[in-house]
């Protein structure tokens, strides 16, 4: 290579890393080994392999395309949350904050290099069609998955309200791929439903936490409480993956008088953060029963995690998923935005909730129904049912509990979410949850019954 091409090269290299990490060297630049000699060093093999693929390559290289792909890549070696966002990617992100969007209603993953159904929205064109948990999505139209960033994916499978889209989906037990077409919908704005499922008996149910749930919650409850005197409360976070971290903070605020609801602990102390609890809200005397599953994740783990350790709630159902980690989102200049993991969520007591998950007070076993592909066909355990899970992605990181980490209290939010502005978009009619069957939900069931026995027997 030509000494004046190779100084070229290093320097549109060095400007792309400036500006994806962007806020991220403010924070703390001492603490950045950028400017180490192995750094440089690789650097410049990184510059020296884009100028032979750009001199040599069969067909012409767009640089730009190809800088972003080595971003990506870069990223995809850290954990599975991690991510460079284009701009119209960014963009998907703030709308989906605000919860107005139009798609099938699926919360997906990457499972061994596989987008893989998490869980349908319940009222969603996806939930319709029968799509379950564990479904290997293969290809979106005629475009195969496995190359796709799950951001990709996301910007593929939204689209106009009427749009069609056709997804190949691979379900354990069929012998072959089938093609199933959607007609994409407004996903439900809601965050909140609730029903009297029994005179005294509420249920309401948080799907996601969106910059309106706390505010849905709270009118949710008092208009259950119009219904009559409550003698004990299930709050359903089934299949909830999470959102806003201010939203789960806020939603454990109404029932917890004092202490800490959650902390965060990262590498660097800017990560460091303690969240506490505020006494402005009406002390209740009625029992709460929380329920979670698999599907539950981040915030909606936050928020058992408070509950359970305050001892304010029985949480009853299934180990959650365990995603405990902290992303920071980082707008940078040309308009993009990087996803990057920061730090851990730790509940009241110090548990770290990352790849571990929340434990049930009281297990009850989720339907098979959810269960996702065994992977391991030839094992005996094959015959169980099996969820997938945090610690089943590639990359994940651990709970960080060995690590030696100083706990900074701050009162301030870290960005999980970029911030957004303007109201959730409403509409006049009132959420309601799918019909409930207790006959079949013997999660819901088994909370139901318990709130019977704790007001039989007086106790909290």
């Amino acid at each position: 290579m030509k000494s004046s091409t190779k100084r070229s090269v290093i320097k549109i290299i060095a400007v792309t890393l400036c500006v994806a990490a962007g806020s991220l060297l403010a924070w703390n630049y001492s603490t950045v080994t950028a400017t180490t000699q192995d750094t440089y060093e690789s650097l410049e093999a990184f510059s020296n392999v884009l100028n032979l693929v750009q001199e040599n390559y069969v067909e012409e290289v767009d640089s730009q395309k190809a800088i972003e792909g080595a971003i990506k890549g870069m990223l995809n070696t850290l954990d599975p949350h991690s991510s460079y966002m284009k701009p119209d990617d960014f963009k998907e992100l703030q709308v989906e904050t605000q919860g107005s969007f139009t798609g099938i209603g699926i919360e997906i993953t990457m499972k061994d290099n596989i987008l893989t159904v998490v869980s349908p929205i319940e009222g969603t064109p996806a939930f319709a069609k029968g799509l379950k948990a564990g479904d290997k999505i293969v290809k979106i139209g005629e475009e195969q998955t496995q190359d796709l960033s799950l951001m990709e994916a996301v910007k593929r499978l939204r689209g106009p309200k009427g749009s069609e889209v056709t997804i190949s989906i691979f379900r354990k037990g069929w012998s072959d791929v089938k093609e199933i077409t959607l007609v994409r919908d407004i996903i439900p704005i809601h965050s909140v439903k609730s029903k009297l499922l029994e005179p005294g008996y509420p249920y309401i149910r948080i799907i996601n936490f969106q910059a309106q749930t706390t505010a849905d919650f709270k009118k949710a409850f008092a208009d259950l409480e119009k219904q009559g005197k409550i003698k004990g409360l299930i709050v359903d976070l089934r299949n909830n993956p999470g959102g806003l971290l201010d939203q789960s903070v806020k939603i454990a605020d109404i029932f917890v008088d004092e202490g800490v609801i959650v902390s965060t602990r990262g590498r660097i102390k800017e990560q460091n953060s303690v969240f506490y609890a505020r006494d402005n809200n009406p002390k209740y005397t009625f029992p709460l029963v929380v329920l979670v599953n698999e599907g539950s994740a981040s915030a909606s783990e936050i928020v058992a995690g408070a509950l359970q350790d305050h001892k304010k709630a029985v949480i009853i159902g299934a180990q959650t998923f365990g995603k405990g980690s902290v992303q920071t989102i980082i707008p940078m200049d040309n308009g993009a935005g990087l996803r990057l993991t920061t730090a851990r969520y730790y509940t009241p007591s110090g548990r770290s909730i990352q790849a571990t998950g929340i434990t049930p007070d009281i297990i009850v076993p989720s339907p098979t129904t959810m269960a996702v592909e065994n992977d391991d066909k030839d094992d005996e355990q094959d015959k169980k049912p099996k969820y997938l899970r945090e610690k089943d992605l590639k990359h994940h990181i651990g709970n960080g509990l060995k690590e030696d980490m100083t706990q900074k209290e701050d009162k301030t939010k870290p960005e999980e979410k970029l911030k957004t502005k303007g109201k959730t978009p409403t509409t006049k009619e009132k959420p309601q949850p799918e019909d409930l069957d207790l006959s079949k939900d013997q999660q819901l069931s088994t909370a139901l019954t318990l709130l019977k026995g704790l007001n039989v027997f007086g106790k909290k």
